[in-house]
């Protein structure tokens, strides 16, 4: 089993910035990639990024491309998620999740583990 904690959400205003932490902890020896998705009230799951645990491959939806950043340390196990020049439209809950072997990385169904989610509020 894999556990995933998220941390750094909160509350801040647009045009600001927040960086989240997801650590994955537990039988942690075979990551194929790990994402990022958030959902907000009364809209399904969407897809933000994911990077490759190899580090070769990054994917970022079109509404973040050029504000979001994703990296990871792999010592740490822990993938960031960088987020600059917030808006409104970004506030939803935040989930990490680790896809242990490739599948695709921009649908949900192709992940295994998933953190209980961080909420990001921006405020206009």
């Amino acid at each position: 089993q894999v556990q995933l904690v998220e941390s750094g959400g909160g509350l801040v205003m647009a045009g600001g910035s927040l960086r989240l932490s997801c650590t994955a902890s537990g039988r942690t020896f075979s990551i194929y990639a790990m994402g990022w998705f958030r959902q907000a009230p009364g809209k399904e799951r969407e897809f933000v990024s994911a990077k490759t645990w190899s580090g070769v491959s990054t994917v970022y939806a079109n509404s973040v491309k050029g504000r979001f950043t994703i990296s990871r340390d792999s010592v740490k196990n822990t993938m960031y998620l960088q987020m600059d020049s917030l808006k409104p439209e970004d506030t939803a809950v935040y989930y990490c999740a680790l896809q242990r072997f490739a599948k695709g990385v921009t649908a949900p169904t192709g992940y295994d583990y998933w953190g209980p989610g961080t909420q990001v509020t921006v405020s206009s």
